[in-house]
């Protein structure tokens, strides 16, 4: 049985992978879109449309939990900028669009992150 498959670990612990999707999420607010590899991006969607369903309820308390999960720049830019622009829509906030090139190093496929 394949316990704990929810969870991609991209061979860093815990704290790593954490700051890494922090950074991640931060630069995708902050410019509205990233390149990335393709398999970060798709671990990153399920973190960003997350963090704008928190913010979508506009209450103080939201803003306190993103400002504890993002730095506070891009915290105040998903509450009142980025979540009132999807406050009719139910999810489907990102769209991942594969590239066509690979990375030279290791042939990891790329792709965009971006805002819908």
């Amino acid at each position: 049985m394949r316990h704990l498959s929810k969870v991609k670990k991209f061979h860093r612990k815990r704290d790593q992978r954490e700051a890494l999707f922090r950074i991640l999420a931060h630069h995708l607010i902050m410019h509205g879109r990233i390149k990335t590899t393709t398999q970060r991006a798709k671990y990153l969607r399920r973190i960003v449309e997350k963090l704008i369903t928190i913010a979508k309820k506009q209450n103080l308390a939201s803003l306190r939990r993103l400002i504890s999960k993002l730095p506070k720049k891009s915290a105040y830019k998903l509450f009142y900028e980025i979540a009132p622009r999807y406050s009719d829509r139910n999810g489907g906030y990102t769209r991942i669009v594969k590239l066509p090139l690979r990375r030279k190093g290791d042939n990891a496929e790329l792709s965009f992150i971006e805002f819908v």
